[in-house]
């Protein structure tokens, strides 16, 4: 866990908060009544403006982080046995959750058919050892308090599920997607997302077979890029199974919505109880045939302690950045 007295590269930190986009406030429809239960009931939200990181954060950015803190991912530790009564000792170890291939068609129902707990897989080897990684990619293999780390160390937090999801609709406000209403808009892919028949068939149409470049596709009409596709995004929003607020009219809007109490994002399956927050834009593993998730209104429960091949974050500041500020006394 990052120890605040660790300022490390303070000038680093803040020279991060300059790679970000001003997101003016305003009131729009939130969520969606027409795919999964949990994106239910569409309902109108009000922010307050706020400036987000233009991309995710990428290897380079988070290895900035751990030179200058020592901090050491969740993936990298072995878990205490008193956190997790009755599990096998061979899951008492490093690792992650890495997507595996199965090769063939399998039962979609069981998502362990694709997901293996990959010893000594984390954000510096994401796929298992004699893995490496791209600078410019999306971090992966970090857990909630991997992100919070990475936040304070930034000076900035991570962002809510109602301004997350403000953002990525770049002001197309009741659109399908984060760019318009086709997913490939003239047969042009707007995201990393998989084309085939998912988990055995990837045709890469879009060119990548994992995570990609964090500028590899257009950005969206507020000038932030990858909000949809590569890689999925934690929020700061405890999860729950549907929308708390209902406010069918944009004059009783909810002002800067805080999402579910903690005990609400638990699940009720589990016997171990790890409080969940609200993932949000999808990732390369999002396919037609399954997780229809690439949409701003999409959004999937994380438990906070797991970190997978597919999750990564960005962060946001209710704060100009440095450069703002300055010239804001220089007037």
């Amino acid at each position: 866990m990052y120890d605040e007295s660790q300022a490390g590269d303070v000038t680093t930190a803040a020279r991060s908060r300059n790679d970000m986009v001003h997101v003016p406030g305003g009131t729009f429809r939130m969520g969606s009544d027409a795919h999964y239960p949990e994106e239910a009931p569409a309902h109108f939200v009000h922010v307050d403006s706020f400036w987000i990181d233009r991309t995710p954060i990428t290897n380079r950015q988070f290895r900035q982080f751990v030179d200058a803190t020592g901090h050491v991912t969740l993936a990298e530790k072995a878990p205490d046995p008193k956190d997790y009564p009755g599990a096998l000792p061979e899951m008492l170890h490093p690792a992650s959750l890495v997507f595996t291939p199965p090769g063939r068609p399998v039962d979609l129902r069981n998502f362990y058919n694709w997901w293996q707990f990959q010893r000594d897989a984390n954000w510096r080897q994401p796929y298992g050892p004699g893995s490496s990684i791209d600078d410019d990619h999306p971090v992966v293999h970090v857990a909630f308090a991997d992100v919070e780390a990475y936040a304070v160390w930034a000076d900035k937090e991570l962002p809510t599920e109602a301004e997350w999801e403000f953002a990525s609709r770049g002001g197309l406000d009741g659109a399908e997607y984060a760019w318009g209403a086709e997913l490939t808009p003239e047969g042009r892919h707007m995201a990393n997302t998989w084309q085939g028949a998912f988990p055995n068939e990837n045709l890469k149409s879009d060119g990548y077979e994992r995570t990609s470049p964090v500028t590899a596709f257009p950005p969206n009409g507020f000038g932030i890029h990858d909000m949809i596709g590569n890689v999925w995004e934690w929020t700061r929003d405890w999860f729950a199974a549907r929308h708390a607020d209902v406010a069918e009219s944009p004059c009783c809007a909810a002002v800067n919505p805080r999402g579910a109490p903690e005990d609400a994002s638990y699940d009720p399956r589990e016997t171990i109880r790890i409080p969940r927050k609200v993932l949000k834009g999808g990732s390369h593993l999002c396919a037609p045939n399954y997780c229809r998730r690439y949409r701003p209104a999409a959004r999937h429960a994380q438990p906070v302690d797991t970190s997978t091949s597919h999750c990564g974050f960005r962060l946001v500041s209710h704060a100009p950045p440095p450069l703002e500020r300055l010239e804001e006394h220089s007037r």
